[in-house]
């Protein structure tokens, strides 16, 4: 795919690949997290980011998965079921020269259902809007041991929808830009 084929870019914020422009596949419904809902997302991440562990679930454009390695994390496993999406990302990472990424053509719930991949220090969890997918991804990240002690969990949502948490993880930080809203747990 070529740059901007469809207007479909996003840009890196900061770390390694600043101010660098992707390209993010153009699949219907696909919402890059804003550069200032990431902006601040990373602010309160930035103790944590340098090597973490990082699940992106429902990578979409790839946005907050691209921006944890340029921040410095050690290692990135994205899953997404579009194959469009998928291969994007692929060429993506290739083309960044990072090498400690994989990327996983599956539906989240199903991956979170049967996969072991070890534990995160960092998750973001942004399905698509209006498919009530948080319930279930919240409940098996908190019972499959995804999560490591004192991980973190982003969510993004529409504004309206408060997830509901385990009384394992705190609600550290919440903001809302827009339609969006944005919050992040601690995991105990």
């Amino acid at each position: 795919m070529k740059p901007n084929q469809q207007g479909n870019q996003l840009r890196i914020i900061a770390g390694r690949w600043r101010g660098r422009k992707l390209p993010f596949a153009p699949v219907p419904g696909l919402r890059p997290t804003p550069d200032r809902v990431r902006e601040t997302l990373f602010n309160w991440l930035s103790p944590l980011i340098t090597g973490a562990r990082c699940l992106d679930l429902f990578a979409g454009s790839g946005a907050l998965g691209i921006e944890a390695a340029s921040r410095g994390a050690a290692e990135l496993v994205m899953v997404d079921q579009d194959p469009v999406v998928v291969r994007t990302l692929r060429e993506q990472l290739q083309q960044l020269e990072f090498d400690n990424a994989q990327v996983i053509q599956q539906d989240v719930i199903s991956w979170l259902s049967m996969a072991t991949a070890g534990s995160f220090d960092v998750v973001f969890l942004d399905p698509p809007f209006r498919e009530n997918r948080l319930p279930d991804c919240i409940r098996l990240l908190e019972a499959g041991g995804w999560l490591a002690a004192g991980a973190r969990i982003y969510i993004e949502a529409e504004k309206a929808c408060t997830p509901e948490l385990p009384d394992s993880w705190e609600l550290y930080r919440s903001k809302h830009a827009g339609q969006v809203g944005y919050h992040l747990a601690k995991h105990s």
